[in-house]
């Protein structure tokens, strides 16, 4: 089922932890309308602008795969309204800042990328259309814990 012209339901739900752990990880009507609406006003006008394909790492986790990975029952993930982005060819910092200037969306977080390595992390953004406070934050490692930092620190 394609939710956009570039993005489809299967490539917003893959899941290698569901896949391995025998867990379903397919949406209820409430996720499927949050993913069309993420790939609609933020993944496909990311495609449209670089003209590449944009790798999903993560979109919708169903709670039991969210758990099975350690995140939060508070993730947008759950509710597929996230997704974990890259595109090969950009720098990650480079794609936070495009989202960050261009589009609307609930949240933008710089994760784990280090600068001078392009391809370095991830970017997780989020669009609730009732709810795109536009949060931006860089989240990295110190002393083995994950800290949020305001704004892109590239």
């Amino acid at each position: 089922m394609n939710l956009t012209k570039n993005f489809t339901l299967a490539e917003m739900t893959k899941s290698e932890t569901a896949l391995r752990l025998g867990l379903e990880n397919e949406p209820n009507e409430q996720q499927l309308s949050a993913l069309k609406a993420l790939a609609e006003n933020v993944l496909q006008p990311i495609r449209d602008h670089f003209g590449k394909g944009v790798k999903v790492n993560s979109a919708l986790r169903t709670l039991p795969v969210n758990r099975a990975i350690g995140s939060g029952d508070n993730s947008d993930h759950v509710r597929g309204q996230a997704a974990d982005i890259e595109i090969p060819g950009v720098a990650n910092a480079e794609l936070a800042k495009w989202i960050v200037d261009n589009l609307d969306f609930r949240q933008v977080i710089l994760e784990f990328y280090t600068p001078g390595i392009p391809d370095s992390g991830w970017v997780h953004v989020s669009y609730v259309a009732e709810d795109n406070k536009k949060q931006v934050l860089t989240a990295t490692k110190r002393d083995g814990k994950t800290v949020y930092l305001e704004g892109l620190v590239a």
